[in-house]
């Protein structure tokens, strides 16, 4: 009688079970956003069982019928390309230094909760568990000491004062010791993800300081200046990126007969100059978002040109534009895989190249379902990390 007493309190209360409340909350939920008009209603009637007959050919597709052992044959040459066997350690040293950069950008612009860290460290085990049985214990044992490393850079970065104020020439030092240690074999050799990961970070380190120097250009009193550095910024945004790179390729033999120049730097160079006109707009757009009483008072002030540039004007544009720049990282890395015109191995083209062995040519499905994730997952790690460096520094600047 007393527990039935307290139950009828408890309802007359307005106080429900937490499963009870639950359910309502998702009924509810299905009713404003599935169920609310009669468009509605039709469109959820079609759409939903389209979806689950999807979902459910794609998840009998990938457990019963795809046969993935193609990609634990062919991993290296989607890794690595052609790079030789016997230098292997190299690749294995490029792939600890990008976990850690990737580990302090990210430490940068979040501060990750221990849960999440505790999760990512338990998924880099699991996923050295899983590489074990197919290429040994010690290749397992590098896969999880490389996940770890970068969750430990992104610990130290989110969480230290002197990591994030010596950021850049830590990252900047890092890029020269992967080019130091994986130039030896030959850059000719760099290829699969390795080459396209290489290829957008040094695109997108090397446009940082051409495409500042244009923005200023395009805003300078001289009017030399300002016509050659706005003539730049509009013909390379007028053309397409193919055309600049392939350009680029034949230029520079023509330019220089006895040089040899690598294709990978030809294509670094194309890459470069392209994307460097829309870094210069970013920062124009984030000059232009500079209130002019700022520089007025610092030139009343006595600062030379320069001063004001490096000290006032430079910092806060670069703060407006900075997940711009990230988002643009994004368009580097699809983009490269158009270094296949000047006979570069890139991801993609190396997935097409295991295709063309008529030992492989019926698994198209499985190839290409393994490139769809990993440039998903890439691309949406580098939006996520966009905009949470956005909504970092809007914090910061409120």
């Amino acid at each position: 009688m007393g527990h039935q007493r307290r139950h009828q309190y408890r309802h007359s209360a307005g106080e429900h079970p937490r499963g009870c409340a639950m359910t309502a909350a998702g009924v509810t939920w299905l009713h404003r956003n599935l169920f609310a008009k009669p468009f509605d209603i039709a469109l959820s009637l079609i759409t939903i069982p389209l979806l689950a007959w999807v979902l459910y050919s794609l998840a009998d597709w990938v457990f019963l019928v795809a046969r993935w052992d193609v990609l634990f044959d062919s991993l290296r040459v989607l890794m690595i390309g052609i790079y030789p066997v016997d230098q292997l350690w190299r690749t294995w040293f490029a792939v600890a230094v990008l976990a850690t950069l990737f580990g302090l950008g990210l430490g940068l612009c979040m501060r990750p909760m221990a849960a999440s860290l505790i999760t990512l460290a338990i998924l880099s085990g699991a996923i050295g568990v899983a590489v074990e049985p197919v290429f040994g214990a010690f290749q397992a044992a590098l896969t999880v000491g490389c996940g770890w490393l970068g969750l430990a850079a992104c610990l130290v970065a989110s969480r230290s004062a002197k990591a994030k104020r010596f950021a850049l020439p830590i990252m900047l030092v890092a890029l020269v010791a992967l080019y130091l240690v994986l130039a030896p074999p030959g850059l000719e050799s760099w290829g699969g993800l390795l080459l396209s990961v290489l290829l957008t970070l040094a695109a997108s380190v090397l446009t940082l300081p051409l495409g500042i120097l244009l923005a200023f250009g395009r805003q300078s009193r001289i009017a030399s200046v300002r016509v050659l550095s706005t003539g730049y910024i509009e013909i390379m945004r007028s053309i397409p990126l193919i055309l600049v790179v392939y350009w680029i390729w034949v230029v520079v033999p023509l330019l220089a007969p006895d040089a040899t120049v690598p294709s990978f730097l030809r294509g670094l160079a194309g890459f470069t100059l392209f994307f460097a006109a829309y870094v210069a707009e970013y920062f124009r757009s984030g000059l232009q978002a500079l209130p002019p009483g700022q520089v007025e008072a610092a030139r009343s002030l006595g600062m030379s040109t320069w001063s004001v540039n490096v000290d006032i004007v430079l910092p806060q544009a670069l703060r407006v534009v900075v997940p711009s720049l990230v988002g643009q990282i994004l368009d580097i890395f699809n983009g490269a895989t158009l270094v296949f015109i000047i006979g570069l191995t890139d991801f993609l083209r190396a997935g097409q190249m295991i295709l063309a062995d008529p030992q492989n040519s019926s698994r198209i499905y499985e190839i290409y379902v393994f490139l769809f994730a990993v440039y998903f997952t890439i691309g949406a790690t580098i939006t996520y990390a966009s905009r949470r460096l956005e909504a970092f520094l809007a914090r910061g600047s409120r």
